[in-house]
Formats: structure tokens, C-alpha cells, sequence
């Protein structure tokens, strides 16, 4: 007697993805471009409320109440649990660098330059952040990543050319906010660097607010008068925008990133942060965009393109 057939279900694999390389058309993709968006408009929002607040004051409370909120959901959530002395203190160094050395440079530099320009100068972070990993984390360094690297470079030098020798913004802003680009490049290669354990991400935000402020608030009612501050409605949707939007959910948001790429991948849609910035510049606060900011974007945007995408065409040879 024959047997019957049975003819059991064909599953069969997911399509590869055709569009962008060594990015998977999933939930990471739609957060990456969700981090671009809040990141970039951030810096809008920062200088609208530099108008009301000196800047650490307004970092230092952003931070804390940050901090706090964040704290408060680990709190709730239980995340607590397992995580020792040396995590905490881990997750407080690298806030220091990631908040307020980061933040409190760019607001500083903000106070004399403009929001567009600052997001332009910290959009390069993935290529100093490519060129650091390959001896810091042993990330591959390959020719294609060394082109993009020399893109950006060109591309920052045109922005940089443009805006101070065109008399646009102030040198010494403009040497506050690389720094700020530097102090973000080590951030985020030290929280790579570190392995730490999985399941902390809310823990770590809210450790790295909580430390961005409790640094720069001392310095801030050391160097700033309080009375300077105007609660105006600008002020305070702006605060509110930085603190929830960017302190609590951007930031996260990166983390979450950085947890699921290597360093150089995580970064892998910074290309759209450039030309996003001066666009938000101009719709929010109506700055100026030089035609020369338009020519230097372009080798920056692809820069970034080739620097992130980089490792996983030399994977898939």
C-alpha cells in the first residue's frame, strides 16, 4: 500500500534586502532614522533655549531630571538587580564624556555658532569613530573606510572654511564644538570598549544622565548667574523637548543601537545627520545656509556612507 503523502508547509527564508548595505529593513532601521530625526532637530531646540538659560545650567537641570526619570523606571522595572559597583561606575564615566563633556562643550559653542554648523562638526563622529576603532576595538580598517574617512574630512574642512572664513560664526565656538566632537567619539568607544552586560540599557541611560549632571551642576552655579534664566514658553518646550526627547529617548535610543552593531555599523544612517541639522537650522531658527555648507555636506554624507557601510561589504566577500 502506497503511503500517503503529506505535504508539509514550505518556509521559506526572508528576502535579502536589495536597498540599504549592512542595514536589515527591521525594527533597527526604523530606530536609526528615529534617533537621526530627534538628534539632529536636538540642536535647533538647544539654541532656541540658549536664548532664555545659560547652557550648564540648562544642561545640568536637562541631565538630572533626565536622570531621575530614567532612574525612577529602573526603579519600577526592577533593573536593578544584578548589577554591580563596577557597571555603575562604568556606566557614570562614560556619561561624563557622553553628557557633559559632549553636551556641555556644544552648548558652549552654541552660545557663538550656529545650530547648523554644530550638527554638521558632530555629525562626523562615525568617521573618528571608524578610524579609533580599528587599533581601540580591533574593528577592520579597509581602503574603503580610509576613502570615506578622507571624504569627511574634506568635507568638514569646506563647512569650516565656509563658516569662519566667511565670517558666518566665531573660531572659538567653532573649537568648542570639535571638541564636543572629540568627547563623543571617545563615549561612544568606551561604552563599546567596556562589554557591558546585557539587559542594563535603561539603567545605563539613567546612570549617565544622573552623572552628566551631578558633574556640571557645581560648575554651573559656579560660573552662572541663575538670575539669567527666563521662563519663557520657548524655554520651556525646548527643555522639555531636550530632557524627554533627546536626554531620555534619543540616547536610549543609541544605546539600544550600540548593543545591537559594532561601533562603526551603529552609526550606519549619520550620513542623513548633516544635512538634517542645517535643514532644522533654517526651518526653526532661520539661520543662513552658505552655498559652500552645501558643496561640504555632500563628501561628509558620503564619507559617513562609505566609513559605516564599510564592514559589512568586506563580510560578505
Amino acid at each position: 500500500m502506497n503511503k500517503p503523502v503529506i505535504n508539509k508547509p514550505i518556509v521559506s527564508a526572508s528576502p535579502r534586502s536589495s536597498t540599504t548595505p549592512g542595514i536589515r529593513i527591521d525594527g533597527t532601521l526604523a530606530l536609526i532614522v528615529l534617533f537621526c530625526l530627534i538628534w539632529s532637530s536636538a540642536f535647533a531646540a538647544a539654541k532656541t533655549a540658549l536664548a532664555d538659560c545659560p547652557p550648564l545650567l540648562l544642561l545640568s537641570a536637562r541631565f538630572l531630571l533626565a536622570g531621575g526619570v530614567l532612574l525612577f523606571a529602573c526603579a519600577m522595572f526592577g533593573a536593578w538587580r544584578r548589577v554591580g559597583w563596577r557597571v555603575l561606575s562604568l556606566f557614570a564615566s562614560i556619561g561624563v564624556l557622553n553628557n557633559a563633556a559632549y553636551l556641555g562643550f556644544s552648548y558652549w559653542g552654541m552660545t557663538t555658532v550656529s545650530s547648523g554648523f554644530t550638527a554638521v562638526v558632530v555629525s562626523a563622529t562615525p568617521l573618528i569613530t571608524a578610524l579609533a576603532a580599528a587599533p581601540l576595538l580591533g574593528e577592520r580598517m579597509t581602503g574603503r573606510k580610509l576613502f570615506g574617512l578622507l571624504l569627511g574630512v574634506i568635507g568638514v574642512a569646506i563647512v569650516l572654511r565656509s563658516r569662519i572664513g566667511g565670517g558666518h560664526e566665531d573660531p572659538v565656538g567653532a573649537l568648542f564644538v570639535l571638541a564636543a566632537l572629540l568627547a563623543l567619539t571617545a563615549g561612544t568607544l568606551a561604552y563599546k570598549r567596556a562589554r557591558l552586560p546585557p539587559g542594563t540599557l535603561l539603567l545605563g541611560s539613567g546612570v549617565q544622565a544622573l552623572a552628566g549632571g551631578l558633574v556640571l551642576a557645581p560648575i554651573a552655579l559656579l560660573m552662572e548667574d541663575p538670575a539669567r534664566i527666563h521662563l519663557t514658553p520657548a524655554l520651556t518646550v525646548s527643555f522639555l523637548y531636550l530632557t524627554l526627547g533627546a536626554s531620555v529617548g534619543a540616547f536610549s535610543l543609541w544605546l539600544f543601537i550600540l548593543n545591537r552593531s559594532s561601533a562603526t555599523r551603529a552609526s550606519a544612517l549619520h550620513f542623513l545627520m548633516p544635512p538634517l541639522g542645517l535643514l532644522f537650522g533654517w526651518l526653526l531658527l532661520g539661520e543662513t545656509v552658505p552655498p559652500l555648507d552645501l558643496l561640504g555636506i555632500l563628501p561628509i554624507a558620503v564619507g559617513i556612507r562609505l566609513v559605516t557601510t564599510g564592514e559589512a561589504a568586506a563580510q560578505k566577500r
